[in-house]
């Protein structure tokens, strides 16, 4: 499942072919694999504002994941019941998860950013048996709990209460050895709900191949990764795809230590400060933190940076941002692409000379990825269309937790549509335009908002922007860009004019915004993605 050794594109594409074992348990390849060869490597750091940072070794990992299989089994926590984790990065997140997968239950992450509504949906779709969560996430299950028949158990990482088991008692009073269960590449292993930004969430399954599926597009976007004093950070949640399988997971089956950090607000500087005293070497950074990273000025002079790469994805990262960080951090971003039900797929690499300003990059070996009409069918070059995975993948979801026909709905042909647009030129480089429900129509043109995104933010005075189509008698729609303004700089009818002559000069008389508003935040999901249809919902309601 690893990369052939080549150093072109074209050869590395052709010669790749997936060996995933029969016998694949992720629980196991995470941690016991490794603790057999190598028990006294880290697998895990976390930091610590106060400079008391923490470390773990495989070793420790494989015996207390083993404990606390053996504690959800006591449980009466069975194979394919669902255990949801509402916890932030930490080692008793990372115990837990390896833990699930050994018993085969099926693992559940939640964002603690969640508010009381979004978690009910959540547990009561996936009809959670048992939550896992710290003294926060736990003061909001209470709320919910009688509304919740199937939850038998919550286990608090911060202690026991009436209604909650403690954590460490569950692991120290159980032995560290655990048969694993014997699972196969389709067993059901990881729950993650979509990010809801078009609708209801839906819970994508995925089976223990995903994990395997993930390893060619870490090692194409981090360039070779492994290599020797890697180390990876991400400031996304691990609740998030993102999070967990572009980053911690994968990082873990390789050996390379995960640097985990403390649940906070994302701050620019403190960003920096953790990749610096960590030494981090590889980031995962979504492009919504990357361009709040520009806030800080010259960060190579004021933070020992060792980094060897970034990745980032979760929205188009764009131009002005890839060339922000090439002259700021002397790093090429290697942007990728993927959604919940099917990750990873498309990938930049600098290393390998796949990497063009604009565009996400060209499909990762091991995967088939094209540009479709609605219908199924393969478009010209060039053509605009939805982003398609050919169907089988490792990385494809099982199918949406009891929804049998949305997950018909979700293949055509032998073609997993994605809902996103974009174009694939010449040389195979895809472009990302946006979601087909964020496509603005406007005097007879479809307008993705990523490139009027990406344009508005190269103007000093905008920290983050989005565009959305506002109903119009005249042209159907109007563009109408939301910005959130950069430190120093204050709204004014002058600025809102100057913004609009930026994007008009730069674009075209078509993609410019006929309306700018000036607003204090984005509504954002937990992981970082703009939810355009609330501003469109916003914009609709104006008149």
């Amino acid at each position: 499942m690893q990369l052939p050794f080549h150093d072109r594109y074209d050869d590395l594409y052709r010669d790749f072919s997936w060996r995933i074992p029969e016998d694949f348990n992720i629980g196991r390849a995470v941690s016991d694999d490794w603790a057999a060869r190598d028990p006294e490597r880290v697998c895990l750091e976390h930091f610590s504002p106060d400079g008391d940072h923490r470390a773990m070794t495989y070793r420790a990992l494989a015996d207390r994941s083993s404990a606390f299989a053996n504690a959800l089994v006591s449980l009466d926590i069975k194979r394919g019941d669902r255990v949801a984790l509402l916890l932030p990065q930490s080692f008793e997140t990372v115990i837990a998860h390896v833990a699930i997968y050994k018993t085969g239950a099926i693992a559940l992450p939640l964002a603690l950013l969640f508010g009381v509504e979004a978690l009910e949906y959540r547990l009561k779709a996936a009809g959670a048996a048992a939550v896992i969560t710290n003294g926060f996430g736990l003061e909001r299950i209470r709320q919910i709990r009688g509304r919740l028949p199937a939850l038998k158990h919550i286990v608090s990482i911060d202690g026991a209460s009436a209604d909650a088991t403690a954590f460490a008692e569950l692991v120290d009073g159980h032995p560290p050895a655990f048969d694993i269960a014997k699972t196969g590449p389709d067993d059901p292993a990881l729950m993650i709900f979509t990010s809801g930004t078009t609708g209801p969430p839906k819970g994508a399954l995925h089976g223990h191949r995903v994990l395997p599926g993930h390893i060619p597009g870490m090692q194409f976007a981090h360039e070779g990764f492994p290599r020797p004093g890697d180390k990876v950070w991400t400031p996304s949640d691990w609740a998030w795809a993102g999070g967990l399988l572009n980053a911690l997971l994968p990082s873990l089956l390789l050996g390379i230590p995960v640097v985990s950090s403390p649940a906070q607000k994302f701050d620019a500087g403190m960003a920096y400060r953790i990749m610096a005293e960590m030494k981090v070497r590889n980031a995962f950074i979504p492009p919504t933190a990357l361009r709040l990273m520009r806030s800080v000025a010259d960060p190579r002079t004021k933070y020992d940076l060792v980094l060897r790469t970034i990745g980032s994805a979760g929205e188009a990262l764009g131009r002005e941002t890839y060339e922000w960080a090439r002259h700021t951090l002397g790093i090429t971003v290697n942007e990728f692409y993927g959604q919940t039900e099917c990750n990873f797929v498309l990938a930049s690499s600098a290393a390998y000379g796949v990497t063009k300003a604009g565009a996400i990059g060209r499909a990762v070996p091991g995967h088939r990825v094209a540009i479709v009409s609605e219908t199924g069918d393969e478009l010209p070059v060039g053509e605009p269309g939805q982003i398609a995975i050919a169907s089988p993948d490792p990385v494809m979801f099982l199918g949406y937790w009891d929804d049998t026909a949305a997950t018909e709905r979700k293949f055509v042909k032998g073609w997993l549509l994605t809902g996103d647009i974009g174009r694939q030129d010449t040389e195979g480089y895809v472009t990302f335009e946006g979601r087909d429900d964020d496509v603005i129509t406007s005097s007879g043109y479809r307008i993705g908002p990523a490139e009027i995104e990406d344009c508005l933010i190269g103007h000093p005075a905008v920290q983050l922007a989005a565009a959305v189509g506002k109903p119009d008698a005249v042209r159907t729609e109007i563009v109408k860009a939301y910005i959130v303004l950069s430190p120093g700089h204050h709204p004014s009818e002058a600025l809102a004019a100057d913004i609009r002559e930026w994007v008009k000069t730069r674009l075209s008389m078509h993609e410019y915004p006929r309306e700018v508003e000036f607003i204090d935040a984005l509504p954002l999901t937990t992981t970082g993605k703009v939810i355009r249809r609330l501003l469109r919902e916003r914009a609709a309601s104006e008149g």
